[in-house]
């Protein structure tokens, strides 16, 4: 029989005495992290897009995009305007909280123009005919430094300066 390694303890090691009573924590620390993989694969921290949408006599807008996000996610936004009656002057106005603590990595196709209207995002979409689509996309980035906060994510849609529809929704930013 092979003699025993420097350092190990045949009684504590092999056999486990006095280790029982220790296991515990070793438990609590495993079934923690198991839960937080649950967790995460049931969407807690985001990452599913979710959609919302608003109809009116003018127009409709369906939004696209996940409401719970985490720190370092990259993730997409679609925009898809119709406009039931022509809108000579679509506009896309967004929340702050689409901008503050994201990085915004692509708008596809580029807005005509883009403005700020007190602090919101303002993107000049053109003109829309009846009958006809716009979709936009958009590709953003959650900034690692974020602390757990919920900020306004919503969306009104504009002719020129009339209201016709406003998607009110939030999103959740974990670390």
């Amino acid at each position: 029989m092979a003699d025993i390694p420097d350092g190990l303890v045949l009684k504590r090691h092999r056999d486990l005495d006095g280790l029982r009573e220790t296991l515990w924590p070793r438990r609590l620390i495993l079934g923690a992290i198991s839960l937080f993989a649950v967790l995460g694969l049931l969407n807690v921290f985001g990452q599913r897009p979710t959609n919302a949408s608003a109809h009116s006599a003018e127009a409709s807008l369906k939004l696209n995009a996940p409401d719970h996000l985490r720190g370092g996610l990259l993730f997409s936004a679609r925009f898809h305007v119709t406009a039931h009656r022509d809108v000579k002057d679509a506009v896309l106005v967004l929340d702050q909280g689409w901008a503050e603590g994201t990085a915004i990595n692509t708008i596809e196709p580029s807005p005509v123009g883009e403005a700020s209207r007190d602090g919101k995002l303002s993107l000049d979409l053109g003109h829309i005919r009846a009958g006809q689509s716009y979709v936009l996309y958009m590709q953003f980035q959650a900034n690692a430094t974020n602390l757990a906060c919920r900020r306004p994510a919503g969306v009104t849609l504009l002719d020129g300066r009339a209201q016709l529809l406003h998607i009110d929704r939030n999103v959740t930013i974990y670390p």
